[in-house]
């Protein structure tokens, strides 16, 4: 599967953002889809993910409450709505998809074989 990450940008501290991820092929029931972010000199992070079956829905201590993931299983596309930014969330969002079991959500990136190219999202005033 290839995947297409776009919707990064620049947004104002308490703003939000929405990225999506594009797949070349159906989603849902097929692959678990993650979002991770990396900023400069530090590792990737898990950030959000969603299960083949849609019902195990992680995501990282820093963004719950703030930030959600959804699968569009019409348009093989995952989002995620980001809100009540901050300038830690600053960093390159990456796509990840990958055959885990049906109730899976990884959180570690080894975990994951495919990935989108990466979208930067500042946020800063």
């Amino acid at each position: 599967v290839q995947l297409q990450a776009y919707g990064g940008g620049l947004a104002q501290p308490g703003g939000f953002l929405r990225l999506s991820c594009a797949a070349s092929e159906r989603i849902s029931d097929t692959y678990a889809m993650a979002w991770f972010r990396q900023s400069p000199g530090t590792e990737r992070e898990f950030v959000a993910g969603i299960s083949r079956s849609g019902r195990n829905i992680p995501y990282a201590h820093s963004v719950k409450g703030r930030f959600t993931i959804s699968r569009d299983g019409a348009e093989n596309t995952v989002h995620l709505q980001m809100t009540s930014l901050k300038p830690d969330d600053t960093a390159v969002y990456y796509c990840a998809a990958d055959w885990a079991r049906y109730e899976a959500a990884p959180r570690t990136q080894t975990e994951y074989k495919y990935w989108g190219q990466g979208t930067q999202v500042t946020v800063s005033s």
